[in-house]
């Protein structure tokens, strides 16, 4: 009877943490590499123009992201096995569970203030196209781009032609 409470609460903590495994992913345009672009656009065509004005921005790197990390797994770990030691019976495998899921959401929330939102420079160009409008291009590099040099914008990303 023993083994069958501890086999329920064991299972209690595996099923918590496959749930916690569903949770969205973050997005890859944080993990950018330095020569490519942080598209602000969605053209998937080819534009020309000229460059108007270059500024420096900063942008977050998106570090501080809601992704399930070591954190979130150890605090469920550990919640479960602290509310694994509170009640017995039902109220045992409860514990378990409200210990699990307190856990992983502390662990969770102690690696995220721990990674922070990181600063990186940007490039924001702005660039009269040849058909009369502007479109602004922010990247990581410029690519020894200045203010009057003719640029051609592929998906978002401006380089010299």
């Amino acid at each position: 009877m023993k083994y069958l409470n501890k086999f329920k609460a064991l299972s209690v903590v595996v099923a918590a943490l496959a749930l916690g495994a569903c949770a969205d992913m973050p997005s890859q345009t944080s993990a950018a590499p330095a020569a490519s672009a942080y598209p602000q656009t969605t053209n998937a065509y080819t534009q020309y123009g000229v460059v108007q004005s270059i500024d420096l921005v900063s942008q977050n790197t998106g570090a501080g992201n809601s992704s399930i990390g070591a954190g979130t797994i150890a605090g469920a770990v550990v919640g479960g096995i602290l509310g694994n030691q509170v009640g017995g019976g039902d109220g045992n495998t409860v514990a378990t569970v409200l210990g699990a899921a307190g856990g992983a959401y502390a662990g969770h929330q102690v690696e995220k203030n721990q990674r922070g939102a990181q600063q990186v420079n940007a490039y924001k160009l702005t660039v009269r196209l040849n058909n009369g409008s502007y479109q602004s291009v922010t990247q990581s590099s410029n690519a020894d781009i200045r203010v009057g040099d003719r640029v051609q914008i592929d998906n978002g990303v401006a380089r010299r032609y």
